[in-house]
């Protein structure tokens, strides 16, 4: 039996803004069984869970902008995940470039994580190449959220690949917080590619994954030529090593 796998929405931008529910179908059509959202469309969430039911699509999480879990927006930020489904709530990269800025977010992780998780929410953090790198002011982003919040990882794992990390290294050792992973491919330098094209270790990223219970999201960003393309040919390499 075929594996099931989700897509980042953002990969198919180009035609997402245009027609939104419409590029959901689409994604399903493709192949993907899960939409991992990076926005809502305008739509309410009742009429987006209705939507996505409707053509047999799962809202598997959200790349949400890190102010909605502010004190002041995190009790409309709940409702709506409530109404949605409780998908993953996932920050997917904040401006910490001072000590200040990095404190200040893991204050706020560490105060908003209860709430959220009271209410049933899944809360996460996305990495890009720069968290695991040592910042000017002396810190390494991504160790600091491991070792002072109880935040979960979305591991983008070309990205930790990027950064010189070992993507398999990662998944073992933090398995208990990586409820889900981005499964990306691309080139040491940053050059992203459709799975199968790059140099990441897509395909051992992926069994490892799937032994450890985590869902699997694709994103594949550079749009080459069209996202819905790229996506394709994700899906057709995913297909060859199920």
């Amino acid at each position: 039996m075929a594996s099931s796998y989700g897509i980042q929405v953002y990969s198919v931008r180009d035609c997402l803004d245009k027609d939104f529910k419409g590029t959901l179908k689409m994604c399903k059509d493709i192949g993907y069984d899960a939409v991992e959202l990076c926005g809502f469309g305008g739509m309410s969430a009742k009429d987006l869970l209705d939507y996505c039911e409707s053509i047999g699509v799962r809202i598997s999480g959200n790349h949400e902008y890190w102010k909605a879990i502010l004190p002041e927006r995190i009790d409309n930020t709940i409702r709506y995940y409530q109404e949605l489904g409780r998908p993953n709530l996932i920050i997917p990269g904040i401006d910490l470039s001072t000590r200040e800025k990095l404190d200040s977010f893991i204050e706020l992780i560490n105060w908003a994580q209860p709430k959220l998780e009271k209410e049933g929410l899944t809360f996460g953090y996305h990495n890009h190449s720069h968290e695991f790198l040592k910042t000017e002011y002396g810190a390494f982003i991504h160790k600091e959220l491991e070792d002072k919040t109880k935040i979960n990882f979305e591991i983008d794992t070309f990205w930790a690949y990027n950064a010189g990390e070992d993507p398999i290294a990662i998944l073992k050792k933090f398995k208990d917080r990586i409820p889900v992973i981005h499964l990306k491919d691309g080139l040491m330098g940053g050059q992203g590619k459709a799975l199968g094209e790059g140099t990441a270790p897509v395909k051992a990223v992926k069994e490892l994954a799937e032994s450890l219970g985590m869902e699997i999201v694709v994103e594949s960003e550079t749009q080459d030529p069209t996202g819905p393309e790229e996506i394709t040919r994700c899906m057709n390499y995913l297909r060859s090593i199920d």
